[in-house]
């Protein structure tokens, strides 16, 4: 179940130009380092670090579900 919503959110047509897809890399990236450096807050860097793979996968695949859904309408 959960390899079939994986599938679903980081498959399709890649939708995003090279320019989106290297700037998604390096923040998504950028964002992950600095979620890594120990924080008095954990669910912060928690969060950070989720954002920043999120960011990172979207580069690396090329397809950006929410962009595929907003040109839907």
């Amino acid at each position: 179940m959960a390899n079939d919503m994986i599938h679903d959110i980081f498959s399709g047509e890649p939708n995003l130009t090279t320019t989106e897809r290297a700037v998604s890399v390096a923040l998504g990236l950028g964002i992950a380092a600095a979620a890594a450096q120990p924080r008095p807050n954990k669910w912060l860097s928690l969060a950070a670090l989720v954002v920043g793979v999120g960011l990172a996968m979207r580069g690396a695949t090329g397809h950006c579900a929410l962009k595929a859904a907003a040109n839907e309408f």
